[in-house]
């Protein structure tokens, strides 16, 4: 059985709801560095993560700069990175830097020292865990009594 939740898929509506796309890039971000980044870009939103890393990891890591996005955190473009100097360097096709100027607003899932980044990992852990717990709903069954009492245990529709 698999859970409703589609990390991707979130993205995808959630850039849809807020009237700004959010793309998705899997990316080899050199090691030891940074798991994921968020630019904010002029009219879009983009993630980078780890792509040297299994599915489970690459959502949180998506899960946890959607945690920065929603939380509308200031950008820590001051810190020197590599990583966003490799994205730079050799970005994938389709992004423009120069959409976002040279003060392209960025976070960096790197480590917890900032209430920003507790809070961007928090976002991330809610999220998956709701979503790894949270089952598709039991087959319907013969015995009414039965079906509804499992009706309201696995009320699922704000996955769906």
């Amino acid at each position: 059985m698999t859970t409703p939740l589609d990390v991707r898929d979130l993205c995808r509506r959630l850039g849809v709801a807020r009237g700004r796309p959010i793309e998705l890039y899997e990316y080899p971000i050199e090691v030891p560095g940074p798991f994921g980044l968020w630019f904010k870009l002029r009219n879009r939103d983009a993630i980078f993560f780890q792509q040297e890393s299994v599915r489970w990891h690459q959502d949180h890591i998506i899960l946890h700069e959607l945690g920065h996005l929603l939380g509308d955190h200031p950008s820590d473009t001051g810190v020197v990175d590599t990583a966003t100097s490799a994205i730079r360097q050799n970005p994938p096709a389709g992004l423009d830097w120069d959409e976002g100027g040279d003060d392209v607003a960025r976070r960096r899932r790197s480590c917890y020292e900032s209430r920003f980044e507790r809070e961007a990992e928090l976002h991330a852990t809610i999220i998956q865990e709701w979503g790894s717990v949270l089952t598709a709903p039991p087959e319907s069954t013969e015995e009414p009594e039965v079906a509804r009492i499992s009706q309201s245990l696995s009320h699922h529709q704000g996955w769906r």
